[in-house]
């Protein structure tokens, strides 16, 4: 705790705007550091003598602003990314001679997609399934794991993708891995080695997945999305008898793949004798419909399902696992027993017991209002700031894709909400070099890390920027 030395004139009243111009001048000045902690709302209200009520109101709305973080068990601190005025620079006006250096706008509001809320996660829930786990694990559960994953695990999982996601969920399929991107690595690397030459990938897709593609050494192949999907037609007309998919709920588009294009995929990966690689990414967050069954359960000798806890709970547990026919679940078990020898023991049994304690269950209904919430307060700010955008996506997820008004520029967008303080992606670089030049630009919105008041703010700021950013 820190002595504030907060004044206050009693006589002016407003006092809750008076102590939140006291902390920002604080912080400004450097008085308060990013990190530091604050009293409780019940003790600087004692030291104050004022009502409790006038504190947290100060203390809500510096944390709409980004000044203070509040964390369950952590209290309420200076927000990391809060910096004293000569850290941000100097105020408007003409430049200092000489010149200072030129420094990267802090962001106040990180729209950046594919993060979930990480100060959600239920610590004192995971706390005490790990503490069940660990009372319960007998003494050689701690030796070298089957390199497949615990098999309580996997029957748990097994029990919840079938009950959730319609899957056909036999534990023997499953084989644990270290997140998707460590199952599509080892599932890539077995089949080449069956002879696979070409993988097609959806168009627009994840930057971030491509380099890792490539290096399975496996020919990338783009497929055009549209208003329902891969473009099975598309597909056909390539050599590639493995593709990787977002059925759900496609990333960055949002589309669903519709019943048509599903029966057409799992058509194609019967007459080609293919595979579908199907990532389920964000299925279990879905809002304004009726839950869309994986396409594993169509078809499970053609189809394997990955999936993680890495939107659900944190991307660091780095837990997901593959459901998959037959010969691809022992080769992958077989990967994992040349490579690493299967994964860590006891997050992997924390998991089982938060599983089957239903904690998981009630942590997804929980994030799913919440994050509705946040979906609700950002596109109806968006329609509000950016009345000429599209957005698409709206009806699950945790980000939405949103197409600028005509004669914007993309990048002119990003650099002026960077500049405002707003950290967002653009969607150019997620098309093929052919596709991007035909498409509409477009920003992909993450939006499960920021309360609503903060989201609001975010979409008046972009609301300026795509005025700065109409190509003048």
């Amino acid at each position: 705790m820190t002595d504030l030395h907060l004044s206050l004139d009693r006589s002016a009243g407003r006092l809750a705007a008076q102590i939140a111009a006291g902390f920002r001048a604080a912080v400004r000045s450097g008085r308060l550091t990013a990190g530091t902690r604050l009293p409780s709302s019940r003790d600087l209200a004692r030291d104050l003598d004022v009502s409790r009520g006038v504190v947290v109101t100060a203390y809500e709305q510096l944390t709409a602003e980004g000044f203070l973080i509040a964390r369950r068990g952590d209290g309420t601190r200076i927000a990391p990314l809060a910096r004293p005025d000569e850290e941000i620079g100097p105020p408007p006006g003409p430049p200092p001679r000489p010149a200072e250096p030129r420094t990267e706008p802090a962001v106040l509001y990180d729209l950046t997609p594919g993060q979930p809320d990480l100060s959600a996660f239920p610590r004192e829930r995971w706390i005490a399934a790990a503490r069940t786990a660990l009372r319960t694990l007998p003494h050689d559960a701690l030796a070298y794991p089957d390199p497949a994953g615990v098999p309580d695990l996997r029957a748990e999982l097994a029990s919840y993708l079938g009950r959730v996601r319609a899957a056909h969920a036999d534990p023997g399929r499953i084989v644990i891995m270290n997140g998707v991107a460590q199952g599509l690595s080892g599932l890539l690397g077995q089949l080449r080695s069956d002879g696979h030459t070409a993988l097609a990938v959806e168009d627009p897709t994840s930057v971030r997945q491509l380099p890792m593609l490539a290096a399975s050494g496996v020919r990338l192949v783009r497929v055009p999305v549209d208003e329902e999907g891969l473009d099975v037609a598309a597909l056909a007309r390539t050599q590639a008898r493995a593709v990787l998919v977002t059925p759900a709920h496609q990333y960055p588009t949002g589309v669903v793949l519709s019943p048509a294009r599903r029966a057409a995929l799992i058509a194609w990966a019967r007459d080609a004798d293919g595979v579908v690689l199907e990532d389920d990414y964000d299925a279990e967050f879905r809002y304004d419909r009726d839950p869309v069954g994986c396409l594993q359960g169509v078809d499970p000798d053609r189809v394997v399902l990955l999936g993680s806890v890495s939107k659900s709970l944190a991307p660091a547990l780095r837990l997901g696992w593959a459901l998959a026919p037959p010969f691809l679940a022992e080769g992958l078990r077989e990967h994992r027993t040349n490579t690493d020898l299967g994964a860590p023991v006891l997050e992997q049994y924390a998991l089982t017991e938060f599983l089957r304690g239903g904690g998981y269950d009630r942590h997804l209904r929980t994030m799913r209002r919440r994050y509705r919430a946040r979906r609700d307060a950002l596109a109806g700010a968006l329609a509000e700031n950016l009345p000429g955008a599209r957005v698409h996506g709206v009806s699950a997820g945790i980000h939405l894709y949103v197409e600028l008004p005509g004669g914007c520029d993309e990048d002119r967008v990003v650099e002026h909400a960077a500049r405002a303080g707003v950290s967002v992606a653009g969607a150019r670089a997620m098309w093929s070099a052919r596709r991007a030049e035909e498409a509409p630009p477009a920003l992909v919105l993450g939006y499960a890390g920021l309360p609503e008041p903060r989201l609001v703010k975010a979409a008046q700021l972009l609301g300026q920027a795509v005025a700065h950013g109409d190509g003048g």
